[in-house]
C-alpha cells in the first residue's frame, strides 16, 4: 500500500513538473523564409534574423536512404522509446564503469532536438540529466515524425548552416530528396562534430566521418560492399556554395510587404527563371557599363507569371542590380501603338491594305518626326506598323482620340501615368508617357488573347478562376494587330519563330523595349540604365528584340501558334478595299479627306480641336450638341468614340448627347463609305 502511494505521488510530482517546467517548443527559432516557384521548388531564402541559413525540412523532403541512414546510426531504437533508449543508457553505464571513460553515447535523437531547441554551452551531467528530461516531455507532446522532422530542420552543419536541406543545398548544389550514399553519409556524420568535420575547411575529417558512417551502415545491411566502395571513393565537396538566389528582386518586394511569412509561394517556374536570368546576364556582357536588362514572361491563357527578372544581376551594384526595373516606369516608346491601330480597325477607319500618309505634319503645333528623320511618303497600314512610322501612328491616334486610348487602357486595369496634370496628347502614339514592364506585358498579354484581358500574378495563392475578362479590342481588330506584328522580321542572326512583336525606344536612347508573344506565351524586355541617363545606339530593335528572342529560344516552353482568325476577319487587296478605306489622310486642319471626284463629308461643327461646353435647359439639365456636316451621300451614319448612334440620319444636322466630359472622337460615315472625323474635348 505504501509502495502504491509512493508511486502515485511521485507520479504526481513528475506530472506536476512536466506541466509546471515544460520545455520551450514555443520559442523553437524562426526557419528562412522561402520564395518557392509554382512546384515548391526553392528560388530564393532569407537567413534567419541571427544569420543562420535553416530551412524548414520534413523526412518527405529527404531521400530514404538517409533517414535509413541517420536512425541506424543515431538512435536505432528511435521508433520503440519514449525518449530514452535504457539498453544504450545501461551500455554507456557499464563502459564507462570499464573503461574510465566515455566510450560510446546514449543521446536520443528526441535529446538531441532537446539540445538543439534549448542549447547550452555547458556539458555537465546536471546539463545532460536536463535534455533527459526534456527528451521524455518533447516526446509525450511531439509524434515521432514531428521530433525526427526538428532534428532534420536544425541539426548542425558548420557555420550557419542548419539542417540537411540547407547542408545538401550549399554542399551538393541540389535538394536532399535523392542523394547518392556517400552523400547521405556525409550528411549523418557532420552533425556530430559540425565545425571539426567541415569538408570545405577539414576535408580529412570529413572523409574519416563519411567513411565511419559508411562502414556501420555495411555492417547493418543498409548499403552494400559495392556501394560502400564506391562510396568512399566518391569526389568530397571542398567548397560551399551559395544558397540559390533566383528572382531576387521579386523576393525582396514579398519579404519587405510581408516579413512575417515564412514562406512565399509563387507562379513562376525555376527553369524557366533560371533560363532568363542567364540570358538577361549573357546580354549585359555585350552591353555598355551601368547598362541592365529586365525581362518577364507570362503565361498568356492563365495569366501566371513565369519568370520575372528585375535587373541583369541582383549583385552587380555597377547596374544598380538590386532595382527591380520591372516595376519601376519608364517612357514605353513606340510600344503602345499596336492598341491605337486597334482602335483605329475597331472603328472602321483602315484596312491593313489602306495607305496612309508618312509626310511631315502639324497637329495643332505637334509636329512628329521618325525615328531615323525620314519619311517613307504613302505607305500602307501594314508597313506603317511594321516599319513603326511616327507619324501614321499619330495620324491615328488624333482619329481615334487619345482619351479613347488612355481609358481603353485604364478600364483593362493596365496603368499609364500622364505629366502632372497634362490632359491625354498625341505625345501617348510615341511614348509621351509613363508605364511599366509589367504593365506593357498586360497590354500584349491582352493581345495574345484576342484582345480580351486577363489578371497578370506572380502568388501562387491568387484564384485565377476569374471574372469575365475586360475586352481590350474587338476580336477582329486584335488580329488584325496580330497579324501585323507577326510579319516583321526578327533581328538579323536571332533564332526564328512565328512570334508577333513590337519593338520601342524612348527618347533620348534612354530605354529599348521587345515584347512578343505567340499563342501561349508572353515575354516582355527592357534594356536602359536605372537612373534613366541616355545610351548612346540603344534601340529597341537593335538591343531588346535580339533579346526578346533570345529568351523565346531558351525559355524551352511548348511553342504554341498564334490565334487563327475570327469570324469576320479578312485581309482584302488594297484594290478590293470599299472606297472609304483605300485611303487615310489627315491634313493640317484635321479633316478627314479620302480619294477624288465627289466630294467626301466634311464636319463642320464642332470643328476639330473645339472645346465645347454643353447649354443647358430650364430644368438645369444639359441640351444635346449639334453636329453639322457638308457634303458627302445621305444616308449618314454617326459615331462617337467608336459608338455608333443609334439611327442613320438623312439630314446633315443631329444632335449628340456626351455621355461625360473629357475628349470624345465624332465621325461620321457617308453612303458611299466615305469618312470624316474630329476630336473635341466636352466641358
Amino acid at each position: 500500500m505504501t509502495l502504491c502511494v509512493v508511486i502515485g505521488l511521485s507520479a504526481f510530482a513528475l506530472d506536476w513538473l512536466d506541466q509546471r517546467f515544460p520545455p520551450p517548443l514555443d520559442k523553437i527559432s524562426r526557419n528562412s523564409a522561402e520564395m518557392q516557384d509554382a512546384d515548391g521548388q526553392l528560388l530564393r531564402a532569407f537567413a534567419t534574423p541571427e544569420g543562420r541559413w535553416r530551412l524548414a525540412t520534413t523526412a518527405n523532403d529527404v531521400d530514404p536512404l538517409m533517414i535509413q541512414m541517420l536512425i541506424a546510426y543515431e538512435d536505432r531504437r528511435f521508433y520503440d522509446h519514449g525518449g530514452l533508449d535504457p539498453l544504450a543508457l545501461g551500455r554507456a553505464a557499464i563502459q564507462l564503469l570499464t573503461h574510465g571513460r566515455i566510450v560510446s553515447g546514449a543521446s536520443t535523437l528526441s535529446m538531441q532536438v532537446a539540445r538543439l531547441i534549448e542549447p547550452r554551452k555547458a556539458r555537465s551531467f546536471p546539463v545532460k540529466l536536463l535534455q533527459m528530461a526534456r527528451a521524455v516531455q518533447i516526446e509525450r507532446r511531439l509524434s515521432k515524425a514531428e521530433i525526427l522532422d526538428l532534428y532534420l530542420t536544425h541539426a548542425p552543419y558548420g557555420g550557419n548552416l542548419e539542417g540537411v536541406r540547407a547542408a545538401s543545398l550549399a554542399y551538393f548544389n541540389k535538394e536532399p530528396k535523392h542523394l547518392s550514399p556517400a552523400e547521405a553519409a556525409l550528411l549523418v556524420a557532420l552533425p556530430q562534430l559540425p565545425e571539426k568535420r567541415r569538408p570545405d575547411r577539414f576535408h580529412d575529417n570529413a572523409l574519416r566521418a563519411r567513411e565511419r558512417v559508411l562502414a556501420r551502415m555495411k555492417s547493418a545491411g543498409i548499403v552494400s560492399d559495392i556501394d560502400a566502395q564506391i562510396a568512399n571513393a566518391a569526389h568530397l565537396p571542398n567548397r560551399r556554395l551559395e544558397l540559390p538566389m533566383l528572382a531576387a528582386n521579386l523576393a525582396d518586394a514579398k519579404h519587405r510587404n510581408q516579413p512575417e511569412n515564412q514562406i512565399y509561394p509563387t507562379t513562376l517556374r525555376k527553369n524557366v527563371q533560371a533560363a532568363m536570368e542567364a540570358v538577361a546576364r549573357q546580354a549585359a556582357r555585350s552591353l555598355p557599363p551601368k547598362v541592365s536588362v529586365a525581362i518577364m514572361v507570362a503565361d498568356s491563357q492563365s495569366g501566371r507569371i513565369l519568370a520575372h527578372v528585375g535587373s541583369a544581376n541582383y549583385l552587380d551594384a555597377s547596374r544598380s542590380g538590386w532595382i527591380d526595373m520591372t516595376r519601376v516606369q519608364r517612357s514605353p516608346g513606340s510600344t503602345l501603338k499596336p492598341l491605337i491601330y486597334g482602335l483605329a480597325f475597331e472603328q472602321g477607319l483602315i484596312a491593313q491594305e489602306t495607305i496612309i500618309e508618312d509626310r511631315p505634319a502639324d497637329f495643332f503645333g505637334y509636329r512628329p518626326k521618325n525615328f531615323d528623320m525620314t519619311y517613307q511618303g504613302d505607305v500602307t497600314v501594314r508597313s506603317a506598323l511594321q516599319l513603326s512610322l511616327n507619324v501614321p501612328a499619330v495620324r491615328l491616334l488624333n482619329a481615334v482620340g487619345p482619351s479613347t486610348a488612355l481609358s481603353r487602357l485604364r478600364k483593362a486595369d493596365i496603368k499609364i501615368e500622364l505629366p502632372a496634370q497634362d490632359a491625354p496628347g498625341l505625345a501617348i502614339a510615341l511614348g509621351g508617357v509613363g508605364t511599366t514592364l509589367k504593365d506593357l506585358m498586360g497590354l500584349y498579354t491582352a493581345l495574345a488573347r484576342q484582345g480580351r484581358t486577363v489578371q497578370l500574378t506572380d502568388d501562387d495563392t491568387v484564384d485565377l478562376a476569374s471574372p469575365q475578362p475586360t475586352p481590350l479590342l474587338d476580336p477582329v481588330a486584335n488580329w488584325n494587330v496580330t497579324d501585323i506584328l507577326s510579319g516583321v522580321a526578327p533581328p538579323l542572326g536571332s533564332p526564328r519563330g512565328r512570334i508577333a512583336y513590337k519593338t520601342g525606344t524612348s527618347y533620348g536612347y534612354r530605354d529599348g523595349w521587345s515584347l512578343g508573344y505567340d499563342g501561349r506565351t508572353v515575354i516582355g524586355v527592357w534594356v536602359g540604365r536605372a537612373d534613366n541617363s541616355a545610351v548612346p545606339g540603344l534601340t529597341g530593335y537593335g538591343t531588346a528584340a535580339s533579346i526578346l528572342f533570345e529568351a523565346f529560344s531558351r525559355a524551352n516552353l511548348p511553342q504554341a501558334p498564334l490565334p487563327t482568325a475570327p469570324n469576320g476577319a479578312t485581309h482584302p487587296k488594297q484594290a478590293d478595299l470599299p472606297t472609304g478605306l483605300k485611303r487615310f489622310s489627315r491634313d493640317s486642319n484635321g479633316l478627314i479627306t479620302i480619294g477624288s471626284g465627289e466630294k467626301a463629308p466634311v464636319i463642320v461643327y464642332p470643328p476639330e480641336g473645339s472645346h465645347v461646353e454643353l447649354g443647358k435647359g430650364p430644368d438645369g439639365q444639359p441640351l444635346p450638341l449639334a453636329l453639322k456636316l457638308q457634303a458627302g451621300r445621305a444616308p449618314f451614319r454617326w459615331l462617337a468614340n467608336g459608338r455608333a448612334l443609334p439611327d442613320l440620319v438623312r439630314t446633315r444636322t443631329t444632335n449628340w448627347m456626351p455621355q461625360g466630359s473629357g475628349y470624345s472622337t465624332l465621325t461620321v460615315i457617308d453612303a458611299s463609305g466615305r469618312t470624316a472625323s474630329v476630336g473635341i474635348f466636352v466641358q
